[in-house]
């Protein structure tokens, strides 16, 4: 959760579209722990439905992130290498299941970074619920409770929803943020990407931010709204009494939703303030002590978390989840094609390739055969393999020959199995044979002025402070001691149909860090939404290094090369580059 409130006040938007079922007369159950995994004994038809959230698999998550900042610094901070750390396992384990998969880079960030959005391909695309939660934590320590519990329960709950495969009368979409902790940055960038239409689409947006505190309380985002009454029902089953997220308000990622009109909720079990003794009497734990007493600490460690709170909770979000988006009965076999990247261009005398993901919609896996239609003259297109698994995936290969039509084509991709579904790739043929090779990168030494770079200010220099590698001119990130983000970006066309792509540049790393275990300072290195490489203060040396990496994966492509610089409170660390070049022969 963030430190600090942010001016609210916005009424509260009709939940349109949804029905909720509530329990008429939520009977007081036993208490839950963490070895107690018994369905509440009050529930509806539609709770019943809804799977247990295994509380051991939630912890099991909330230990590879623990172990994940203990390798990184000891913090998963938005932008550092614990944070892309963190993504990376969220990412891997739901692209694993046939999640639709996508990072949106947040480049207005204090630390630019990604936000993770994943969504179950099941549901009309229009009717869509949505849970987030915060992925990235302080630089204080390793973020578990916060806001490592939120990112696990929603993780877990994904991959049960995959695992089950049910009936989807609705759309599911996770989404994980980035940069929370210095503003709400990550999901303030992903609301203002949205369109109208977009925005319309999102019937709620469900947030979970520090779901285990071990003092904790029940809290609900707007606890009487439509929104609220899924979440509040499973807690009322369960005879918890939530109360209102008080601290919460305008404090985490559902306040831009809210702003821009998107109905919300959200669990929490409370940060920095204190217990009351009336709270005390009906959740038990310590009264006038805090919720949670590693906020923002170094020990908000795995054992910073309540079993309890954070199994109630997982369970609660499974009990919406079904309550808003999955229907009855049992599921028709279905599925779903994609084409990843979605447009291609080769030259005449070449070739280039695209990936057909396929993904279990419904139902259970089936065989799919591909096939293609709409390449014009000379373009031959194939897919190895020509058949797969749902939820497989095959490499299709477009190549042209040397009298192909040139021009701009819709290459239409059809999956057949009990049912037909088709993806689309937008592919350029043109008329250069072969490869055009040479130095893809303009002004790579810095000698002509800016263009075509972007820079922050005072970025491309000839200042003495730090001497070039050739010439006068060099790009100059950071070194100056004090809190500050720099950028130098330039968008280039990668040409196709070449035999090898390699990215080089030259760098020196100078610093005023005494430190050799602590990466403080960094720079991180980006091809479009992939990150190649971070350093950081850990790899200064005396002159310059020359770092080089394939880049054959962007063939055919329009990219952003980025280099961002981040420079903590103290100690300066220069990132000095020179000669940068994208040879492709």
């Amino acid at each position: 959760m963030r430190g600090r409130t942010l001016s609210a006040g916005v009424a509260l938007a009709v939940f349109a579209g949804m029905t909720v079922t509530l329990a008429a007369q939520p009977v007081t159950a036993s208490p839950r722990t963490a070895t107690t995994v018994a369905r509440p004994i009050a529930a509806t038809a539609a709770a019943l439905a809804a799977p247990d959230i295994s509380v051991t698999n939630v912890q099991a998550h909330l230990s590879q992130f623990n172990s994940i900042a203990s390798s990184n610094g000891g913090n998963r901070r938005a932008g550092s290498a614990g944070y892309t750390a963190s993504l990376n396992y969220v990412k891997t384990r739901l692209q694993a299941v046939g999640y639709t998969v996508s990072e949106q880079y947040c480049s207005s960030c204090t630390y630019p970074s990604n936000n993770l959005i994943a969504e179950w391909p099941g549901g009309p695309a229009d009717q869509v619920v949505m849970f987030g939660a915060h992925l990235d934590g302080v630089s204080a320590g390793p973020g578990i409770n916060d806001n490592g519990t939120g990112s696990a329960t929603l993780l877990e709950n994904a991959l049960v929803l995959a695992a089950q495969n049910p009936t989807m009368t609705k759309r599911v979409r996770f989404a994980w943020w980035t940069d929370e902790e210095q503003g709400l940055n990550g999901s303030r960038f992903y609301v203002n990407s949205l369109n109208a239409t977009q925005r319309g689409y999102i019937k709620g947006y469900y947030n979970f931010d520090m779901v285990g505190s071990t003092n904790g309380g029940y809290f609900i985002n707007r606890v009487s709204s439509t929104t609220a009454a899924p979440l509040k029902a499973y807690w009322d089953s369960l005879g918890l009494q939530p109360e209102e997220n008080v601290e919460g308000q305008g404090r985490s990622d559902d306040y831009y939703f809210q702003q821009a009109g998107i109905p919300t909720s959200g669990y929490a079990a409370g940060a920095s303030a204190r217990k009351s003794s009336t709270q005390a009497a009906k959740w038990g734990g310590t009264a006038n002590a805090a919720y949670d007493p590693c906020y923002h600490r170094s020990c908000d460690t795995t054992a910073n978390v309540s079993a309890t709170v954070l199994n109630r909770s997982a369970d609660g979000v499974a009990y919406a989840l079904w309550q808003l988006a999955v229907g009855g009965g049992t599921p028709t076999n279905d599925f779903s094609v994609a084409v990843n990247p979605s447009t291609r261009t080769v030259a005449r005398g070449a070739s280039t390739t695209a990936t057909v993901v396929t993904a279990t919609t419904a139902g259970s896996a089936q065989s799919v055969s591909l096939s293609a239609s709409g390449a014009p003259s000379g373009v031959s297109v194939s897919f190895s393999p020509a058949s797969v698994t749902s939820g497989g995936s095959a490499t299709m290969t477009l190549t042209a020959s040397a009298s192909a039509t040139t021009g701009t084509f819709t290459i239409t991709v059809t999956g057949t199995g009990s049912v037909t579904r088709t993806a689309s790739l937008t592919l350029t043929v043109t008329g250069a044979g072969g490869c055009a090779g040479g130095q893809v990168i303009g002004n790579g030494g810095f000698e002509n002025g800016s263009t075509p770079w972007t820079a922050s200010s005072g970025v491309i220099t000839n200042a003495s402070g730090q001497p070039a590698r050739t010439g006068s001119y060099k790009a100059w990130l950071n070194g100056y001691g004090s809190t500050r983000t720099e950028n130098l970006s330039q968008s280039v066309t990668v040409p196709a149909g070449c035999a090898t792509y390699t990215l080089s540049f030259w760098l020196h790393i100078d610093t005023a860090e005494t430190t050799s275990s602590t990466a403080y300072d960094r720079l991180t290195v980006q091809v479009g939404s992939t990150t190649l490489a971070t350093y950081s203060n850990l790899n200064a040396a005396a002159g310059y290094v020359q770092r080089s990496f394939n880049v054959a994966g962007f063939a055919g492509q329009a990219v952003t090369l980025r280099f961002t610089g981040t420079e903590d409170s103290s100690l300066q660390t220069s990132f000095v580059i020179d000669d940068v070049t994208l040879q492709a022969s």
